[in-house]
Order: structure tokens, then C-alpha cells, then sequence
């Protein structure tokens, strides 16, 4: 099966989530619920590995993947309240869960290898990765290659042998609805027939036809991302120069292209696009409130702090710089409402998710704007994403914190100057600047808490976008087009030493991240 083009619901503005990480937390969470789906929504026994050289080893607790898979392993969602309890919860439902780190020679620092026991007797085994800002891959059942992503239904059939499970592929693709994708995989001692559907199949079906073929096991999952694929799905676009092709003599605005491209991957309107990024707008001003108002959660290192700004502001102890100001006040509020386990928007990860919505909603409030120009811009700014998700990556762990709060920077940039109504090319020029200035960002997070100095470098790009805004807005060159700096960024994330993408490296080291690693610990006994 080909890649599916990336849906900017799917991987770039969200998911809608609650804990410290996109990428740990978000991502265990959907692993977590779809393996529970293959042992009947009831799972009894969880092994859970990560490899020691992996991000996973040292950060699982402390980044919330913990937390994120056993949620999804007892079909709680991340929003849910109470689910940072997520211990006694598991208690309480009686499923056993156990992570072992030790060297398996993953090849993915985000991998994890499950081996699960349902209360029906069943057992599987699955391997699977998270991807980067939330997204994830399940990539084998019981040894057996899969694809498995999230935005389609899927029905695993284990046959004796590989007869059976083509026999079964001809019924299901005769069938209505006839299976978007199929593919049987065979291995000594059986087969695997893998369907994905676009729309629910009829379960009973299935099942009846595949036990006449003889089928020896059968699993259904339902999707797990809010935008769903589907065989022949084709987008007008998918880089920054194939945009600016696309539009001459269109003469679109920069939202109404990112609306134009999610109506045609999601096959929605462009009505629905923009009412759903308007409800995430609304969830990411919720987050700014709750921040605002004051947050309280033990298991953190930085208190609320976001109040500072205004009360320095009322004593005149601030430089004046009103619109940063607000920014970094923003900012700062959302970062402490994710730091107090409260509900976030991922933009693009949870790691960045003060930058890209405390910039544009701080600047829009500032300014004046009303609620639908910042959803346009949150649009705009969720087009530059797509260019990032298709041709880099949201994940610290493959290339450092420049995709990350560096993203969200690129992203804000192109935004704001869909705020005050600039141009395409220039909301392009705006994210190319903002870009270029993050290259070689480090992920060098401080005991295991996404707070420190991910607050900085989320204040650090809201500037940076502010700035790189006004740049392009006054006619600045960018010399190196968007397409060629993401491509120069993931390039230089690549080549950062392992130690400085979301491990336990840089600031992470220091004798006071030390001390305050062990204050935490002693917080939680």
C-alpha cells in the first residue's frame, strides 16, 4: 500500500490531548488502544519493551508513555479526567502491565515491542513506533508485517496457509463494500490476510466467510485518527513550490489552500475544514484561559508563572514590547496548562504546543482579531506543517528539537502573516526565515519533564516568528526557498548526536538537573 498524504488534522495540528508528550504520550495512547482492540477490548497481561538505546528507555515515565498506553489499553481517552492516575486505574481493571528495557537491536528510538494476553485466552504480539507528533506505525503482528497507522478499519485474518487467505481476498473484494486495501502475507505455519477499509465493514460477514475458509484467527481495529484515508485519495499539492504552482491564477489566500488540500485528503469542504480548525481553536484558547488563571500539579518543575507578565507589566518593569509580551505570556500559559496535565492541542507536537497557539492567539488578542482570522491563520500556519510532515518529521528523537519548538516557530511565522493579511509568498518566506534560524536545535529536555527548556524554545520561536513575520511583511529576501530550508533542517537534525535528540543529553546533564531529577523523584514516593 502506498503512503497516504499527510492530513493536517492527522499530523500536524493535534491530536487534542492531555500529558507532556506528543510523541510518548499521544502515540502510546493510540498503541495502546490498538492492540487492546486485538484481544476483544479486554486485555489481561501486557509486556511492554523498550530498547535501551532508544528515547523510550530513559523518558517512558517521565514523558507520560506510561500513562498514554494504559489509557488506550483500558479505552480511556487522554482528555479524560483523572487518567494521570493512570496506576490505580489499571489496578482497578485488573490488567497487568510490566515494561522491560534492555538492548533488542531496534532500529527506531520510539519503538516498542508488546506481547499481550486478552481474558478470552488470546495472545499476540505486536511491534510497532511513534513517528512524531502523535502519529504512529504498527509495523507487525505476530510476526507478520503490517502497516498499520490509524486511519482506516482494519481486519487481520491468520489462515493455515496461503489458499485460505487468497480465497478469503477474492470473497472480500467481490464483496460491498470490497476492502480498500488487501495484502496476504506468508510465512512457515500460516498466512496473513491484512483489509483496510474506508467505511465500517460488516463484522459478522467477515467472520462467517473467513471461518468457511478456515481461518485461525480474526481481528478487527477501528481507526484511531480523526481523519480517515481511502484508496484513490489525491491532494492538489503537496511542497511549498507545488502550492505556488497550484495557485497561479487562483489567487487563494494561504488558509483557503490549506482548506482546499484537507477537504481533498479527508474528502470533506472546505465548510467542515474550517469548522473543525475553528473547534481546535477553541480547545487551544481554553488551554490559554486555564494557563491565565493559574495551574496547580505537583509533579512539575516550574510553578505558574505566566501571571508574571502582566502584573511587571502594570509596575512598568517590562521593556516595551506589548505584542512580544503577549506572546510570551500566551505562551507560557498553555505550556503550564500541559505541565499541569490539563487539555492541550499537540501544534505540532506537546512539547511545542505553547508556540504556534500562544504566538497567533496571543498576537490575535493583541491585535484585536477576531476568532475566525485566527482560525485562518492557524490554517495557514497547519500548510507550512504539511510541507514539514511530508518531507521531515515532528520527532525530536529523528532530528532534534528544530522540528519540534522549531516547527512551531516556521508555522507561527507563516500564520501570523496570514494575520495581517499578507500574501502566500510571503507567509512562505515568513516560515523559510523562521526555519533557517533553528537549524541544529537541540532536544535536551531536564529530568524527564517537557518543561524545561522546552518553555524557553517555545517563547524563543513565538520571538523568532514574530520577527521572521515582519521580515517577510516588509519585502526581506529569504534567499533559500521553504522546500530547500525543511529539507536542510532535517538534514541537520539527522546529523545531531543521539544524545541531544529527546535523550538524556545537554542541560539534561548538569549537576541541577541532577538534584532536581531526584526532588522529583522523592515528590512522587
Amino acid at each position: 500500500m502506498r503512503k497516504m498524504p499527510a492530513s493536517i488534522f492527522n499530523d500536524v495540528i493535534g491530536p487534542v490531548m492531555r500529558g507532556p508528550s506528543s510523541s510518548h504520550t499521544a502515540a502510546s495512547a493510540r498503541i495502546g488502544e490498538i492492540v487492546r482492540q486485538s484481544v476483544a477490548n479486554e486485555p489481561l497481561r501486557v509486556f511492554c519493551d523498550f530498547d535501551v538505546n532508544g528515547s523510550l528507555a530513559a523518558t517512558h515515565e517521565g514523558h507520560g508513555t506510561d500513562m498514554g498506553f494504559i489509557c488506550g489499553l483500558l479505552g480511556k481517552k487522554l482528555t479524560e479526567e483523572g487518567v494521570d492516575d493512570y496506576r490505580r486505574l489499571a489496578e482497578k481493571a485488573g490488567v497487568g502491565v510490566e515494561y522491560r528495557v534492555f538492548d533488542y537491536g531496534a532500529s527506531h528510538p520510539n519503538n516498542y515491542r508488546i506481547e499481550l494476553w486478552g481474558r478470552g485466552g488470546e495472545h499476540h504480539k505486536w511491534n510497532g513506533v511513534s513517528s512524531g507528533g502523535g502519529m504512529i506505525e504498527m509495523q507487525d503482528f505476530d510476526s507478520f508485517p503490517v502497516s498499520i497507522v490509524g486511519d482506516f478499519y482494519e481486519v487481520l485474518i491468520k489462515f493455515p496457509d496461503a489458499a485460505g487467505a487468497e480465497r478469503m481476498k477474492k470473497f472480500c473484494c467481490g464483496a460491498l463494500p470490497a476492502p480498500d486495501f488487501s495484502r496476504v502475507e506468508e510465512k512457515a505455519g500460516g498466512a496473513l490476510l491484512s483489509l483496510k477499509f474506508s467505511k465500517e465493514p460488516d463484522e459478522k460477514t467477515l467472520r462467517g466467510a473467513a471461518e468457511s475458509f478456515g481461518r485461525t484467527d480474526f481481528v478487527k481495529i477501528a481507526p484511531v485518527l480523526p481523519t480517515l484515508s481511502r484508496s484513490g485519495c489525491s491532494v492538489p499539492f503537496a511542497t511549498a513550490e507545488e502550492t505556488l504552482k497550484y495557485n497561479e491564477g487562483k489567487s487563494l489566500r494561504m488558509w483557503e489552500l490549506a482548506a482546499e488540500y484537507e477537504a481533498a485528503r479527508g474528502g470533506t469542504s472546505k465548510e467542515e475544514v474550517f469548522e473543525t480548525m475553528s473547534g481546535i481553536v477553541e480547545v487551544m484558547e481554553r488551554a490559554l484561559k486555564n494557563g491565565i488563571a493559574g495551574t496547580e500539579y505537583a509533579d512539575r518543575i516550574l510553578g505558574p508563572q505566566a501571571h508574571m507578565i502582566a502584573e511587571a507589566e502594570r509596575r512598568g518593569a517590562l521593556l516595551p514590547c506589548d505584542l512580544l509580551n503577549a506572546v510570551i505570556e500566551s505562551i507560557t500559559a498553555i505550556m503550564e496548562t500541559k505541565s499541569a496535565m490539563g487539555v492541550i492541542v499537540a501544534a505540532p507536537t506537546a512539547g511545542s504546543c505553547g508556540c504556534l497557539p500562544g504566538t497567533l492567539l496571543g498576537a490575535a488578542h493583541a491585535l484585536g482579531k477576531s476568532a475566525d482570522e485566527a482560525t485562518k491563520a492557524m490554517l495557514a500556519a497547519g500548510l507550512v506543517g504539511l510541507y514539514i510532515a511530508e518531507s521531515a518529521t515532528f520527532a525530536a528523537e529523528i532530528a532534534g528539537c528544530q522540528v519540534e519548538c522549531g516547527a512551531g516557530s516556521g508555522m507561527a511565522a507563516a500564520g501570523l502573516v496570514q494575520l495581517m493579511g499578507g500574501s502566500v509568498e510571503q507567509c512562505m518566506d515568513a516560515a523559510s526565515m523562521a526555519l533557517q534560524n533553528v537549524t541544529g536545535l537541540a532536544c535536551d529536555f531536564i529530568a524527564g519533564r517537557v518543561e524545561v527548556p522546552c518553555l524557553g524554545k517555545n517563547v524563543m520561536g513565538g520571538a523568532n516568528a514574530l520577527s521572521c513575520a515582519n521580515m517577510a511583511l516588509a519585502g526581506f529576501d529569504r534567499v533559500i526557498p521553504l522546500d530547500e530550508t525543511i529539507a536542510a533542517l532535517y538534514d541537520a537534525g539527522q546529523k545531531l548526536p543521539s544524545e541531544l535528540r529527546c535523550t538524556f543529553g545537554g542541560l539534561g546533564k548538569t549537576p541541577a538537573a541532577a538534584k532536581l531529577l531526584e526532588k522529583l523523584k522523592n515528590i512522587k514516593k
